[in-house]
């Protein structure tokens, strides 16, 4: 199928936009996002407070990766916020995926080529914490249409890495991949 070998895809050209995990408490989500972040060839994954790491071989995020966590670069953090700020200070806009007053439908969102993205995903229950969608440039929602009104963290971030993907994937072309 033409695909990267693992030490081809570290080498690669990244797309330009960081996952942050913000108490992300489900193993198999974790997994389940690293997949997508190696799909769609993130620059990386940061994983923040509650949110379990794959360094220790956990069982659960690996059935879900299928080997992305030994791809997608990552690191740990324990304060989200913390990280935010700093991510700020490096040139990135943040954007948390949260449903919000003022927030931006994903559909009609366009990332621009010059900046550098770190899209926040929340935690199942709570989603992203208040004080990480304050301290955000601003917030993507996703339209939904039916009776309930959130998905699930995994599913969130394919659907949003998507469309940041989508709009974002000529960077690819500019100097080959």
């Amino acid at each position: 199928m033409g695909r990267m070998d693992v030490e081809q895809f570290i080498h690669s050209r990244k797309l330009p936009l960081t996952l942050i995990l913000d108490n992300v408490r489900s193993l198999y989500n974790v997994g389940s996002v690293f997949r997508t972040a190696d799909a769609f060839r993130l620059e990386k994954i940061i994983l923040c407070g509650i949110t379990a790491t794959p360094e220790n071989n956990l069982v659960e995020i690996h059935k879900t990766a299928l080997g992305a966590e030994e791809t997608v670069s990552w690191s740990y953090s324990k304060d989200t916020v913390e990280t935010v700020i700093d991510l700020k200070r490096q040139g990135y806009t943040i954007v948390s995926l949260e449903q919000v007053h003022e927030s931006v439908k994903l559909d009609t969102f366009i990332p621009s080529l010059e900046k550098k993205y770190a899209l926040v995903l929340g935690n199942e229950v709570h989603g992203v914490s208040q004080e990480v969608v304050d301290a955000s440039d601003f917030s993507l929602e996703i339209p939904q249409f039916g009776t309930k009104h959130s998905l699930n963290v995994s599913v969130s971030a394919g659907i949003a890495v998507w469309e940041f993907a989508r709009h974002l994937e000529s960077v690819f072309h500019q100097t080959g991949q």
